[in-house]
């Protein structure tokens, strides 16, 4: 079989060439080059990335080809980033790396027609009659089906996760054990290609700064200001600056520039048990020929964490849109984010929409 590994220098990735060659498999490792790294001012680790990935290739006697898909990743991903951002919504740009570069154009800039594209993510597929599903990894910490939630039927079929059935703990011992260098490297936190890279200076440098003001919802004060509604997400307790906290972000107003906030311990009433989900994407097939009125009882996410939130989910009036009525309070339902459907069990992911008001 001709399988294409992504090495991307992390310790994951690593180990999914290890794994693929005890399989006796031989890929060819290729170094996909998307972010900032042509602008110096920026610290982004690419370069030593690359250098990692390099090793790994050559300690395992495989070829490593450098593929550029920066204009790719900045034209698809990055104007889906800054178009959602400006709309005043939360987007998941690794979501979309995923869909569009990782098993979207790099085939084709590759230059080759892979039988499977492997990856180190921690992810499984499950085949059932003659349907491929994705499915979990039983470690519920760093499991990253969420990511891959947007991806097509194609795409999934052609996906291998080497690494998939293992817990993170045994992957650090296999890097030990073969004394990869990329054994003790640190996961990399945030958006795929960021680095070292604050969030938030990257949005300024693509939508600048737009000074409003900061209210506690609770009784209209003026506690500050901000520079920018686009810098905040629902939810956020973190990076606000305020004393008597913890502070929460609960509400923001676009059109005004206000970003609203709440010290309150009971935030039961900026909580939700209603989702409401639009442009649906089922990755293998709707498991569901009709859904009665009395709706699925399913599993789902809406943000990356290791706990699944249980709820009934029922067809929309529109096509593609579905809702969900959970069994506990949701807080910080940030809409932009993607909602993601698991089956009951939370074993298969069925795929996802974006949450809208």
């Amino acid at each position: 079989m001709n399988i294409a590994l992504l090495l991307s220098g992390g310790v994951d990735s690593s180990v999914a060439l290890y794994k693929l060659k005890e399989m006796g498999y031989d890929p060819t490792c290729f170094y996909i080059k998307i972010g900032p790294e042509k602008d110096k001012e920026w610290n982004c680790t690419s370069e030593e990335d690359m250098e990692m990935a390099t090793s790994v290739s050559h300690k395992y006697g495989c070829k490593l080809e450098v593929v550029d898909l920066h204009n790719e990743y900045w034209d698809k991903v990055v104007s889906y980033t800054m178009e959602k951002v400006r709309a005043g919504l939360t987007p998941n740009p690794d979501v979309m790396c995923n869909k569009l570069i990782k098993f979207g154009c790099f085939e084709e800039k590759a230059g080759h027609d892979y039988d499977y594209i492997a990856t180190g993510h921690y992810a499984t597929t499950t085949v059932i009659g003659d349907k491929t599903w994705l499915s979990t990894s039983p470690d519920p910490v760093k499991d990253q089906t969420d990511f891959l939630a947007q991806i097509d039927y194609w795409q999934v079929r052609k996906a291998m996760f080497p690494i998939g059935a293992l817990l993170k703990s045994e992957v650090r011992a296999i890097a030990e054990q073969e004394h990869l260098v990329t054994a003790h490297r640190k996961d990399s936190q945030g958006i795929c290609f960021l680095g070292k890279i604050n969030y938030d200076e990257y949005i300024r440098r693509y939508l600048g700064e737009k000074e409003g003001y900061v209210i506690n919802i609770d009784t209209n004060k003026k506690m500050g200001k901000h520079k920018g509604y686009w810098f905040y997400t629902i939810g956020q307790r973190h990076g606000l600056g305020f004393g008597g906290g913890p502070w929460y972000v609960v509400k923001k107003d676009i059109k005004y520039n206000i970003v609203y906030i709440s010290n309150k311990l009971d935030l039961s009433n900026y909580a939700s048990r209603e989702l409401h989900l639009r442009d649906f994407h089922f990755i293998t097939e709707n498991p569901w020929t009709e859904i009665a009125s009395s709706g699925v009882r399913v599993c789902f996410k809406i943000r990356h964490s290791p706990e699944y939130l249980t709820g009934t989910l029922c067809a929309g009036d529109e096509a593609g849109s579905y809702h969900i009525t959970a069994d506990a309070d949701i807080q910080g339902i940030a809409p932009g984010q993607f909602g993601v459907v698991y089956d009951a069990d939370h074993h298969l992911c069925y795929g996802s929409g974006e949450i809208c008001l």
